[in-house]
């Protein structure tokens, strides 16, 4: 018998609190789309599909489209009907109808997890890392393949030495890089206290992945997966593959996160968990698979915060440790009810 659901959808567009500054370019404004899931029973869910531009060809605007053409009240055949290409609808829908916060048994893994402070790009860098050492972080992300290359080399040693001595310094490139010069940065990261490099190349340059596996190989310093792992399916493709590095992955792009964060256990994958930059009802979700997460635990990459200009719709504060309850706390009828 085909359980029928009661769905609702509302469209966001939030601006964040700044700009964010990418090798994609600059991010002003957050959009996507929330799903509301009610049962039969009464029991509500939600869920929050979060496109990322420059990651994969889902908008927010074909996602609304896409959710609105279900209906209002939908069989659960429907959910299961929709196609792959629409991921984060898929994984709105997932996480809605769940409906975690009435399901026993949710203890996690651990009570708490470090969490990485993200830098912004160039100078600006230097500015923040002190103040977030001082907080009590120890592990920080910075973004390259922004500005001038060798202005951003020079800034390598300077950014070094301002952090603390047990400090770890992540790169994240996101695909700016050609192999000469992905090839120069690792050099010069061999020598310093880098965790890894993220995404040297761009996952559709030409012979990306031959290049990345070539990488990994050729130096020291570890290569993290992150616009080439943004679906299911890239994901059992690289697993397949044998990749030798980190998988940094943002379960709110997964449509299945529960198989695939299951694939990649299994594996014995070194996996680093990342927001997308989405809303408390996103991140949510997202922390919930990271606390889960039965192998080993990297810094979490949900730094970034206080994300948005209206502070409603932001997930926990940037802390050198997120809390499971503070996970918990989270609460996404607010979120939903902020966005009427």
């Amino acid at each position: 018998m085909s359980l029928e659901f009661k769905v609702q959808v509302r469209r966001y567009s939030l601006a964040f609190r700044g700009p964010v500054r990418t090798a994609h370019g600059v991010w002003e404004t957050r959009e996507g789309v929330f799903i509301r899931i009610e049962g039969v029973d009464g029991a509500v869910g939600y869920g929050e599909a979060a496109p990322v531009p420059g990651f994969s060809d889902e908008t927010a605007g074909g996602i609304e489209t896409e959710a609105r053409a279900l209906g209002e009240t939908v069989a659960d055949a429907a959910f299961d009907a929709l196609p792959g290409r629409m991921a984060c609808l898929r994984h709105a829908i997932g996480e809605a109808r769940r409906r975690p916060e009435s399901a026993p048994g949710t203890d996690p893994g651990r009570l708490s997890l470090g969490v990485a402070a993200l830098l912004p790009a160039g100078k600006a860098a230097l500015r923040d890392a002190p103040p977030k050492a001082e907080a009590g972080f120890r592990v920080f992300k910075w973004k390259v393949g922004v500005g001038d290359p060798a202005d951003e080399m020079a800034l390598l040693d300077d950014l070094c030495a301002a952090l603390p001595s047990a400090a770890r310094l992540r790169l994240d490139a996101n695909g700016a890089w050609d192999r000469r010069r992905a090839e120069r940065w690792l050099e010069r990261c061999a020598e310093r206290p880098v965790e890894f490099v993220e995404q040297p190349v761009a996952r559709d340059s030409r012979g990306a992945e031959d290049l990345l596996q070539g990488l990994a190989r050729d130096f020291p310093v570890p290569i993290a997966l992150d616009e080439s792992v943004v679906g299911d399916g890239d994901i059992e493709r690289w697993l397949g593959m044998g990749w030798p590095g980190l998988f940094v992955i943002k379960p709110s792009l997964l449509g299945d996160p529960v198989a695939s964060l299951a694939a990649l256990a299994a594996a014995k994958a070194q996996v680093v968990f990342s927001s997308a930059l989405e809303t408390g009802i996103g991140a949510k979700s997202s922390l919930r698979h990271a606390f889960r997460w039965t192998g080993e635990h990297r810094a979490l990459g949900f730094g970034a915060g206080p994300l948005f200009a209206d502070a409603r719709f932001d997930g926990p504060a940037a802390a050198p440790f997120i809390r499971w309850q503070d996970v918990e706390r989270i609460n996404p009828e607010a979120i939903w009810n902020a966005a009427s």
